[in-house]
């Protein structure tokens, strides 16, 4: 990420709509006083998405809210679609199947809007399928809950805004840990990033922040030196040595560059001996 961008909040599906709303507000922070479009796509039935944002974002300070549903890339072509993105503060990608996303938006004249939106400094943000969408590599199937078999996996191009990692979100809710060490290992050269629900990473520039009420894991493979991704038969449990595992919770900082984690208290102190 780079100086103009805007911020990506990448939720991990479930966020609290009616208690504290930590991940709202930061949403609404982002876009204080601004259109936030809300993107219900990779519903294949949209009905109550918006309505329900429309209600838990009623007293946080958004300028105005626009539901965004296409049914077929046809649609992306529509002139009211354009109109919907002008003066846009930013987007939110609601929940659903997130090869719905990559699908009916992809190489589109609505991808092109929200990278547009992104690169003029606003904000994208998205929650369980629109948080899987975010990334690279995007996570489509896999089995939740077990011991990674090596060809019990889907994944294809996601939007490719939080660049060299991949995202699976309900994570510890629904035991998906065995399926991103089964990502990693096909792609070592990228991370992991599993968000528990009601928990989000804030992406800035180069860095994230973690906020809300669970944890964050980071599956690092790049140290890995022996995994049998590509030897073993496809029903074959996966083995991988030397993985590198961080969990981060609320305030925690992650530097995507170095591969490097941070409470917030340190990265102030480090910042206060700089100045």
């Amino acid at each position: 990420m780079t100086g103009a961008k805007g911020p990506l909040i990448v939720i991990g599906g479930h966020e609290d709509k009616e208690g504290e709303r930590t991940i709202l507000k930061a949403i609404a922070e982002a876009v204080i006083g601004q259109k936030l479009i809300i993107a219900t796509i990779a519903s294949h039935r949209p009905e109550g998405y918006f309505e329900a944002y429309q209600q838990a974002f009623a007293d946080l300070g958004v300028g105005s809210l626009v539901e965004l549903y296409v049914r077929d890339r046809e649609a992306s072509q529509d002139e009211s679609v354009r109109a919907t993105f002008s003066d846009a503060g930013g987007i939110f990608f609601t929940g659903g199947d997130q090869l719905r996303i990559s699908s009916q938006i992809g190489d589109t004249p609505i991808e092109a809007m929200v990278r547009e939106l992104h690169e003029r400094g606003g904000l994208v943000a998205g929650t369980s399928a629109g948080a899987a969408a975010m990334s690279d590599i995007m996570l489509v199937k896999g089995s939740s809950g077990e011991t990674h078999r090596i060809g019990d996996l889907h994944m294809a191009p996601g939007l490719g805004l939080v660049e060299g990692a991949i995202i699976d979100q309900h994570f510890a809710e629904r035991g998906r840990i065995g399926r991103l060490l089964g990502a990693v290992a096909q792609n070592p050269r990228i991370i992991g990033i599993g968000i528990d629900e009601d928990t989000a990473i804030v992406v800035n520039n180069r860095g994230m922040e973690v906020i809300g009420s669970g944890a964050v894991y980071i599956v690092d493979g790049s140290g890995v030196t022996r995994s049998n991704i590509s030897e073993a038969r496809p029903e074959r449990t996966l083995s991988m040595h030397d993985i590198r595992l961080h969990v981060l919770s609320a305030g925690d900082i992650f530097d995507l560059e170095s591969r490097s984690p941070q409470s917030r208290a340190t990265q102030e102190c480090r910042e206060e001996a700089h100045a």
